[in-house]
């Protein structure tokens, strides 16, 4: 996958940008990509809104909902990622919370799976090269994903169980479709979800220890 790259902010004594619709309707979709590109690697996903982005891709701001359905899909778009968060979401929300780590284990394998890893292995192929690509990564697994499920589901240290839930995912992701480990990588998938989905339920619900290390 090539990396996303941000551009370079308007020059102040360039030809002011255009406003309303563009020329055509490829055009605007991908004007609104690069200007998502631009704002997401800059600002994050929290950070960037619809309006900065249609303001700098020089369209309204209901060319987003028009072409892309909302934010979240635009950054899915943008950043190529290989599935939409909320179809993950969707797999692991529902549900009761016993069982939760093994939805999740289930929910990543599910869409990773088919395309052995797929634009998520050449992502995780550029982290330790690229800030940029960590930072999607980031905002992907830690941010879209697994934030509303800590949220839900966490008793307490949401922040700190979402990042162990994370490190064991991105770790199966790596071991799986990069490294290609064995025998992990060949591991079937409810067999993954056997043995690593205690740990991450462990992660989310379980207790973590003292945070005092007095005590």
């Amino acid at each position: 996958m090539t990396e996303p790259s941000a551009t370079a902010p308007p020059d102040p004594g360039a030809s002011p940008r255009r406003r309303g619709r563009r020329s055509g309707g490829a055009d605007t979709r991908a004007g609104l990509l690069a200007a998502a590109r631009a704002e997401f690697a800059d600002r994050g996903f929290d950070g960037a809104t619809v309006r900065r982005i249609a303001e700098r891709a020089g369209v309204d701001p209901a060319m987003v909902n028009h072409w892309f359905g909302g934010k979240e899909k635009l950054f899915t778009a943008a950043m190529s990622l290989p599935v939409d968060p909320g179809e993950i979401r969707g797999l692991v929300l529902e549900g009761p919370v016993d069982g939760l780590g093994e939805r999740i284990v289930r929910g990543f394998l599910s869409v990773w799976d088919p395309g052995d890893g797929g634009a998520m292995a050449a992502l995780l192929r550029s982290v330790a090269a690229h800030d940029v690509a960590a930072r999607m990564l980031r905002e992907f697994v830690g941010g879209m994903v697994l934030r509303p499920v800590t949220e839900r589901f966490c008793p307490d240290r949401q922040a700190e169980r979402g990042a162990l839930v994370a490190s064991q995912l991105i770790g199966i992701g790596m071991m799986r479709y990069v490294v290609r480990l064995e025998p992990l990588a060949s591991t079937p998938a409810e067999s993954l979800v056997a043995t690593a989905g205690p740990t991450v339920q462990r992660y989310l619900t379980g207790n973590l220890g003292s945070t005092n290390p007095d005590e």
